[in-house]
């Protein structure tokens, strides 16, 4: 009786899923009114007043008839966003996503038991791997314990989509196909590929109902290993995932086309729990330099991952790893969540494996050979080129500032998140001599299917700041009020997003209303100052907090002469990984992290000084 009465008390993941709220539609009139004060650091008086007449005419007029009919389908839907955000923000968009939507990261065993060392990939790799597939199977039982805000339940539904999922190439919109299931729910795959050297393995991860054991991975891995080290390269099926999206759906419609089998073969990889990766480079890494390795994940070999796949797991020679992610099925933190707990059991194992050396009698991986002819080949060469082409252009800036973290700035009741995010302000404000539109994500969990939702973080209040911090003839004691002032309008909008009263979504949902309903574009989003103030995926510095956790992760700028600026917070540390274009003449991610590191100090020196 006891036993059962622990059982039935015990949280599971997805219990909560039900009652948790339905997303809120904000009024109008709040997301106007924010809206415009976050056009006020782009535009002259001028600019600002045609804008407000915009803003108002939009009010009173077709504003309110979109918003009635927003509010209206939010009455049939838990989450009115959901597909709309699913749709415009991934699944319609036709530039190769695997480098411009995907996210990368290394994992933090480099900093304790697994530095860099060569002849560890294969060793490590099955310790690493065994892991992540314990996570699996606690999700599949409903182990993975429900994130809550104090005693608040947050949506877990993004867990789901962590293992057997995959976006699949269409024509002009793409889909995501998700094969993952609960244990109460049925069988789930239990299969994962291994890509190495061009060629594709499948082995099962399940062998007479017990998981595989690292010895047994390891085995299985050594096999892979070998033989693509001793072969011919195989065709590398995997780089035509990181096309541009309409030529990868024909391609991938004309090898279908080829031979039946081939479908056969690109399901197993669309199903596989993960795409284990082997990369024959050695990522310079260490606990302060993050660069060479981020780049390396980010834009590593194209023929070794699979860039529709929601985990991509991505083992180095030098025994080093990190994870290449679909942005489409789920944001970050969930990747951050199992990241770190792969690295505590790494960290509380002392990076070996402790168990018995016994290895069962296993089937080998097969192969997945893919039925090709010249065309598909011209296809690959053709993805690879332009891939590498594009990724080449790409500059990574990753380091650690070590002189302080979090506990310093909790010491001086400054929150750590937005000082970074006001210490990026002031960076950009000094490198670009003018304000910097930004987008820093805020989660909307607290609500059923919840995502993100933009903050923008370069406001009227931060401007007046880093002005301050320009001017000589302005004090210490001014210059600090300014910053708090900046900081208690930061905190007040990140909390207000968090809680759907935010405006960036509210108003795509309007502008998609309109579309819907065949109407002309409302002059709002056609106004010049809706997109130089970052409106339409159009903010110079696109920015995220990726946690207190030993968990780094970065994505490529929104727009070609933006920066992709992406960081951690520890006690003792700040990480940043910054990503810029070597393209654009007026961007540098080493400048802005190098400037931003001197603003960490300068704001401290001004909480020090400026009480005298």
């Amino acid at each position: 009786m006891e036993n059962q009465l622990a059982k039935s008390t015990e949280e599971r993941t997805f219990q909560y899923q039900d009652s948790l709220p339905s997303l809120p539609v904000p009024s109008l009139e709040e997301s106007l009114k924010k809206y415009l004060e976050s056009v006020k650091p782009f535009a002259n008086q001028e600019e600002y007043k045609k804008t407000e007449e915009i803003v108002q005419k939009f009010q009173s007029g077709i504003g309110e008839k979109l918003h009635q009919k927003l509010l209206e389908r939010a009455k049939g839907k838990r989450n009115w966003l959901e597909e709309w955000w699913l749709n415009v923000a991934y699944l319609d968009v036709r530039i190769p996503s695997q480098l411009n939507v995907n996210f990368a990261g290394p994992a933090a065993h480099f900093e304790h038991y697994w530095p860099p060392k060569e002849g560890t990939q294969l060793e490590r790799g099955s310790i690493t791997l065994w892991h992540n597939l314990n996570y699996w199977q606690l999700l599949r039982k409903e182990k993975v314990p429900v994130h809550k805000v104090g005693n608040t339940p947050l949506d877990m539904n993004q867990f789901r989509m962590l293992f057997s999922t995959c976006k699949v190439p269409g024509i002009t919109r793409d889909s995501i196909m998700n094969y993952f299931r609960t244990e109460s729910e049925g069988r789930s795959p239990n299969h994962i590929v291994v890509l190495c050297r061009g060629r594709a393995f499948v082995f099962d991860v399940i062998h007479e109902g017990c998981l595989v054991t690292p010895p047994e991975l390891l085995r299985q891995l050594t096999y892979i290993h070998k033989k693509c080290h001793s072969e011919p390269d195989g065709p590398g099926i995997a780089a035509l995932t990181s096309e541009e999206r309409t030529r990868w759906a024909k391609a991938r419609e004309y090898l279908i086309g080829l031979n039946p089998e081939n479908l056969a073969l690109l399901e197993k990889i669309q199903s596989s729990l993960l795409v284990y990766s082997m990369e024959d480079s050695s990522p310079h890494v260490t606990p302060e330099d993050y660069s060479e390795i981020i780049a390396a994940i980010l834009i590593g070999d194209p023929t070794v991952r699979w860039g529709d796949k929601s985990y991509n797991l991505i083992s180095f020679s030098n025994g080093v790893f990190g994870c290449n992610c679909d942005h489409a099925p789920f944001d970050a933190m969930i990747m951050v969540n199992i990241s770190y707990y792969v690295d505590e059991k790494i960290f509380q194992n002392e990076g070996r494996w402790k168990g018995s050396e016994k290895v069962r009698d296993i089937p080998l991986p097969e192969e997945l050979i893919f039925i090709v002819d010249e065309k598909v080949l011209n296809d690959i060469n053709q993805a690879k080129a332009q891939y590498l082409r594009e990724a080449s252009d790409l500059q990574i800036a990753a380091y650690a500032f070590t002189s302080f973290g979090k506990k310093l700035t909790k010491n001086k009741m400054l929150h750590p998140d937005t000082f970074i995010q006001l210490a990026l302000q002031l960076a950009y404000y000094r490198l670009h001599g003018h304000p910097g539109c930004c987008y820093e994500t805020a989660m909307t969990r607290y609500f059923y299917h919840g995502r993100t939702e933009t903050v923008r973080s370069c406001t009227v209040e931060a401007v007046r700041w880093c002005q301050s911090m320009q001017d000589p003839s302005v004090n210490l004691r001014e210059r600090q009020q300014k910053m708090l002032q900046a900081f208690a309008k930061h905190n007040k909008m990140m909390k207000d997003c968090s809680a759907g009263k935010g405006f960036d979504r509210h108003l795509l949902g309007l502008l998609l209303i309109a579309k819907e309903e065949g109407l002309p574009v409302p002059e709002l989003f056609t106004d010049p100052l809706f997109s130089k103030s970052g409106g339409g995926g159009n903010f110079v510095l696109s920015t995220s907090l990726v946690g207190y956790l030993r968990v780094q992760g970065v994505v490529v700028p929104m727009v070609h002469n933006g920066y992709g600026f992406f960081y951690h917070i520890r006690d003792d540390r700040f990480v940043v990984a910054c990503s810029a274009w070597k393209s654009c003449p007026e961007t540098d991610a080493e400048k802005l992290v190098q400037l931003t590191f001197c603003a960490f100090h300068d704001m401290i020196q001004l909480m020090n000084s400026a009480h005298l």
